[in-house]
């Protein structure tokens, strides 16, 4: 598949395999892109800001709407490449496509409501006889460099809050799995002007570097490790950013909460896209007077899950995104059992694929629980009570979300206020995001917010408007 630059379709000498991580079968080739493809790239979004900002915010709205229409009449065939570039189950590819088209309709509508406010001068010394207002202005080229995991999804929370305000935007998707985003691009390129949405392929530390030090990008939107975010953000220069940099999300379960709703919620939250989710469970802090009854009914309901091909509508857990993947939870996991903690059931890698698995006795300085393990693992870390569980849980250099499940309204509120983290779920799992909702996190986990409505905020400049009302216009 070839790069969309400036609308027409690029290539290069230099091609990457994209692997089927189930089977290890070429899917398809992509353009391992150079700084003059970047530079080609820029300069085509730059070329068509004020073909986008010339548009009214009916017609960009309208255009959103039917790009949203022709994703879903093809959901399906993009499930399915999901799917293939993944490794994710079928039916999870279907939710993140319908999650995708939520998403796109939400900035279409968002389009719509860009507003400024009126300033009351006249309240400031020296203000009298003056009226002011605002409006919001985009910023000019947003630079979106999008992860692996949700590859669609998390690639639109990018591009339609900025084309919904008017930036242009240059997409440099994951090496991974490239080919779902590549063929999103090309349904949005056919409603939209030449340049206002381009692809370019490659690698980080040439294609990713040039985007983020270039003078004429002005908004960088970026998913991904702490590590690339630390030299986003040094390299960025004054344009703004936006760092979501993964988690380490705990759920804590309280000794009076409904356990087998908390086993519910670790299953959707640690086992989901194999565990490859920033906001997935990633500690399971529970208090020890109901741990074992737990654990028992957490193994339980995990054997019940169903290792397999990802195309199969029967699979529940699929391949992580490389044999490499695997391989590091592997390692991660051993590395636990032997400190002392114990494997309750599962613990095994064929491939890429890692076995759904429960570890009892983890301590919070293992390195399975300090670093964010990618994969499909539930480590148990018991604790003796509430006030340890919240201390636990603030010990990580992460923020992103959390969990409780709890009966008691008043243990509840306090771990609302004091766990450190962008959002805290009372009786549901950290994994739970709806679309338009605010996405972010404190500490490491990242600095800004997503979700339409508040990507917009990220994605524009305010200027003040203001004259006498004395004064003849």
């Amino acid at each position: 598949m070839d790069m969309l630059i400036g609308g027409k379709h690029i290539t290069c000498d230099d091609l990457e395999e994209v692997k089927n991580p189930f089977n290890d079968e070429v899917i398809d080739t992509v353009p391992i892109a150079h700084l003059q493809h970047a530079k080609m790239a820029i300069k085509a979004a730059n070329n068509a800001k004020k073909d986008l900002v010339e548009m009214s915010a009916f017609k960009v709205s309208n255009k959103l709407y039917t790009i949203c229409e022709k994703l879903k009449e093809k959901r399906e065939e993009f499930a399915e490449l999901l799917t293939l570039e993944v490794g994710k189950p079928i039916n999870e590819s279907l939710v993140e496509l319908n999650r995708s088209i939520e998403t796109l309709k939400l900035a279409a509508e968002e389009a719509k409501r860009i507003y400024g406010e009126s300033v009351p001068l006249d309240a400031g010394l020296n203000g009298k006889g003056f009226f002011a207002f605002t409006q919001r202005i985009p910023l000019g080229v947003v630079a979106a460099i999008t992860p692996f995991n949700y590859p669609l999804n998390l690639t639109i929370h990018k591009i339609a809050p900025a084309i919904a305000c008017k930036n242009t935007v240059i997409i440099k998707p994951p090496t991974d799995a490239p080919l779902t985003v590549m063929k999103f691009a090309e349904i949005v390129n056919e409603e939209f002007p030449d340049g206002i949405i381009n692809t370019v392929t490659g690698y980080g530390s040439e294609v990713g570097d040039a985007l983020v030090s270039s003078a004429d990008i002005d908004k960088i939107s970026f998913t991904g490790s702490i590590t690339t975010g630390l030299m986003i953000a040094q390299r960025a220069g004054m344009k703004k950013v936006t760092l979501e940099l993964g988690g380490n999300d705990p759920l804590i379960i309280l000794k009076d909460a409904n356990i087998d709703l908390a086993v519910k919620g670790v299953i959707n939250g640690a086992y989901l896209n194999a565990g490859q989710v920033c906001m997935g469970v990633k500690r399971i802090i529970v208090e020890r007077e109901i741990a074992s009854e737990f654990t028992k009914r957490l193994v339980k309901e995990t054997q019940k899950l169903k290792m397999g091909n990802p195309l199969d509508s029967k699979t529940t857990l699929g391949t992580l995104i490389s044999e490499d993947a695997a391989r590091h939870v592997e390692e991660a996991v051993n590395n636990a059992v032997n400190g002392g903690a114990k494997i309750l059931t599962g613990g095994n890698r064929n491939g890429a694929f890692y076995e759904a698995t429960v570890i009892d006795d983890v301590t919070p300085k293992m390195d399975l629980v300090v670093n964010e393990t990618f994969g499909p693992v539930a480590p148990i870390i018991k604790v003796d009570s509430l006030e340890e569980a919240i201390s636990v849980a603030n010990d990580t250099e992460y923020g992103l979300q959390a969990g409780v499940f709890t009966e008691s309204y008043r243990n509840a509120m306090k771990c609302a206020d004091e766990i450190e983290a962008g959002t805290v779920f009372i009786n549901k799992q950290s994994t739970f995001r709806t679309d338009n909702m605010p996405f972010g996190g404190f500490k490491s986990s990242g600095v800004g917010k997503e979700g339409i409505k508040y990507a917009v905020n990220e994605m524009t400049k305010t200027k003040l408007l203001s004259r006498d009302r004395k004064s003849v216009v």
